[in-house]
């Protein structure tokens, strides 16, 4: 096999325990944490659709939309900077709570920065419900955002130490499976209040992200913590009683262990945002860049944020717009369960590559569709039953495809190849990244579509080729290897071992 191969049997130490109950409550409530990213991803593309919130917020592109004023073409009827600053701000605060927040979950634990991210969104989503003018949609979206840095954060971090090795996979991705939740939840509740006859709709759509952010609140309020986080703080006993709790056996002696030299190189690493940038750390650090960095760059963001925008401009109606989005949103979800089932059997590099091959075929096939039916111009007129249905069908698959692959395990592998000494800030890189991007291609999608039309699918498919060769050359496979030992998949690869073990003996600070 090319680069990206080791040996696939590679396995660490076999650990004592099992699934217990206690560990799976726990992952449940420490996904709650997705919810909160979800929701909004979900329901600021369905409100930015609601007339009467365009009418209200943003009229040149309410008088556009609804041929009140003239538009160069179809494609161009969304374009504004500050309709597409509403949804991108979020993201924006949520780069900068995400590099604030390593330093809590690191000193204080995970915990904590759950609780202050529910307690931001909650601020955030009373605002935008109250909202009567743009600062204030602004400024509650970044209280938001705020809320989701922390989430994202601390979230998969806190799964990964929690759960056994040999369940890691799938307990990590009820992270995102409940971020799936969310954006189908937001889909519907969408649709729903989209046809409330007061025009007021688009408020109880941005209020109700107040109940996920309760729902994590309350919920990390009894989470224990995770016995890597209690060691780091040199709470040992306690450290051990919890992990003799979670794995279900007094045996895990030599886990513990682990875990303790864990910390103590963690604590011989004093500055772990200068230590990163050190040769041994080249692969987790490249990796911390580059998944999220191609995430956002799938194009999936693009049907997330403005799936209800972009089914209005290729031609649904209102609320045929919102039901498909709801379609797809209820596909996301159901593919989610897919790679929960399947990440620790056939392993994380598989689903990445089936996944690219997915996306790549539909977004060809989604291109000439459009380029067909609307040209270059784009036609206003309604599509036909059987040609929406074509259309929606073959996004349903591109969202499946991500769904069960870049989606997922996008937060899981750079969650799991962090060791402790740098992985908070390791984690918040890769939440910056995704932050920035996410940022960026909600700032700029409704110009792209504007000027490249068609084209744009192209744009994002041509992204879909690179990051899979990239997958298949330098990612090694993860799964069935405990957390603490995941050093042995640097070690095994063809490339990443002339990085890992040629500075192993190496003092971490130099």
């Amino acid at each position: 096999m090319a680069g990206g191969s080791i040996a696939n049997g590679v396995k660490g130490k076999d650990y004592h325990g099992k699934l217990t109950f206690r560990v799976f409550i726990t992952c449940v409530v420490a996904a709650f944490g997705g919810l909160i990213f979800g929701y909004d991803l979900g329901i600021s593309g369905g409100v930015t659709s609601m007339d009467p919130f365009l009418k209200k917020f943003f009229p040149d592109v309410y008088e556009k939309e609804n041929n009140i004023r003239p538009c160069t073409h179809q494609y161009c009827k969304f374009d504004s900077e500050v309709l597409t600053l509403f949804t991108s701000s979020l993201y924006l605060a949520a780069l900068v709570s995400s590099l604030c927040s390593s330093t809590i979950t690191r000193v204080f634990g995970r915990r904590l920065t759950m609780i202050s991210g529910g307690i931001f969104f909650l601020a955030g989503a009373l605002l935008n419900a109250f909202a009567e003018n743009i600062w204030m949609l602004i400024v509650g979206r970044m209280l938001l955002g705020f809320g989701i840095g922390c989430a994202n954060q601390s979230v998969p971090i806190y799964v990964s130490e929690v759960a056994p090795y040999k369940y890691r996979g799938a307990l990590n991705m009820m992270f995102q499976f409940a971020i799936t939740i969310g954006i189908f939840v937001a889909n519907i509740l969408n649709y729903f209040f989209s046809q409330m006859k007061n025009g007021e709709g688009w408020r109880y759509s941005l209020g109700f992200a107040g109940v996920p952010a309760i729902m994590i609140i309350i919920g990390a309020l009894f989470l224990p913590d995770s016995p890597s986080s209690l060691i780091e703080r040199g709470q040992e006993d306690k450290a051990m009683q919890e992990l003799i709790k979670i794995r279900g056996t007094p045996e895990v002696g030599e886990e513990f262990k682990d875990l303790v030299a864990a910390s103590e190189a963690s604590r011989a690493v004093k500055h772990p945002w200068r230590a990163i940038f050190n040769k041994q750390y080249r692969p987790q650090l490249t990796f911390a860049i580059a998944i999220p960095f191609f995430q956002q760059l799938t194009g999936m963001n693009v049907i997330t944020f403005y799936a209800p925008v972009l089914f209005k401009t290729i031609g649904f109606g209102a609320t045929a717009s919102l039901m498909s989005a709801m379609i797809t949103g209820g596909c996301n979800a159901l593919a989610t369960l897919v790679s929960i089932a399947l990440v620790d059997k056939v392993g994380r590099r598989k689903l990445f590559l089936e996944g690219g091959i997915q996306m790549f075929i539909c977004q060809i096939v989604i291109t000439i569709a459009i380029a067909i039916k609307f040209g270059v111009n784009g036609n206003p007129s309604a599509l036909s039953m059987q040609y929406a249905g074509f259309l929606v069908g073959f996004i349903c698959l591109y969202v499946m495809g991500f769904a069960w692959s870049w989606g997922p395990l996008g937060w899981l592998v750079p969650s799991e190849i962090f060791p402790l000494e740098i992985r908070s800030a390791a984690q918040s890189i890769n939440v910056s990244v995704n932050m920035i991007f996410t940022f960026a291609i909600a700032q700029i999608f409704t110009t792209m579509l504007c000027h490249m039309k068609f084209g744009l699918f192209i744009f994002f498919a041509c992204f879909v080729v690179i990051m899979s060769t990239f997958i298949y050359k330098f990612l090694p496979e993860t799964k069935g290897v405990p957390i603490e030992e995941m050093s042995i998949v640097w070690q095994s690869h063809s490339y990443w071992k002339n990085f890992v073990k040629s500075v192993e003996k190496d003092d971490p600070e130099k």
